[in-house]
């Protein structure tokens, strides 16, 4: 929807000839998007409680460790959906892979209260939060279907297969904002330098 929301935006500014597209004639969606842009990741004081956290740290190892995990279910989901063999192996692939997301789902929201003053949806990170409820939706509901027997394994499997595209998306959401930041902090270190050249 973002997505469709976005490219339908640049194809309306390509032909949008006005000469004031800052101004009020410009759309609520086009004025809310500047003001996204112009608003910083983290104020200074954020990054500071951000560098302090212990969470930040966890995150920094949970987040590989459950890319590496996601890695090797898939290809033992894949295998099992292409031979039928090894079904106990992917089933419990896909059980680590559920617990460490809740996990780092529990971490991440200790570090959004130590960084942003609030567990979910602070402003910076207010989309990963609304895919992330969708990957732990998906997730627990291929627990509650394999607990409760209610679907087949062929089913359980595809199930799987679509909380990992859930995660996948999610994962590049969070691996931008972070390469944002990045490029924020280098812009705002690149600033200070030349400010100190200045005087």
């Amino acid at each position: 929807m973002i997505f469709a929301s976005g490219i339908l935006d640049r194809c309306i500014a390509a032909v949008d000839f006005c000469p004031w597209p800052a101004h009020a004639a410009a759309s609520p969606l086009q004025r809310r998007r500047a003001q996204t842009q112009r608003r910083a990741l983290y104020t200074a004081e954020q990054r500071r409680r951000r560098d302090a956290s212990r969470w930040t740290l966890v995150q920094g190892i949970l987040a590989p460790l459950q890319f590496a995990v996601f890695l090797i279910s898939l290809y033992l989901v894949m295998d099992y959906l292409a031979t039928g063999q090894g079904y106990a192996l992917a089933t419990g692939s896909i059980i680590l892979k559920t617990l460490v997301l809740y996990t780092i789902m529990i971490t991440g929201s200790l570090w959004e209260r130590d960084v942003f003053g609030r567990y979910l949806f602070a402003p910076a990170f207010f989309w990963e939060d609304v895919v992330s409820m969708l990957v732990l939706a998906l997730h627990s509901a291929y627990l509650i279907a394999l607990l409760g027997g209610l679907l087949a394994p062929r089913e359980l499997m595809l199930l799987a297969l679509a909380a990992y595209v859930s995660y996948v998306v999610n994962a590049a959401q969070f691996v931008l904002k972070l390469r944002a930041a990045r490029r924020e902090q280098q812009r705002s270190t690149e600033h200070l330098g030349l400010a100190s050249l200045a005087k």
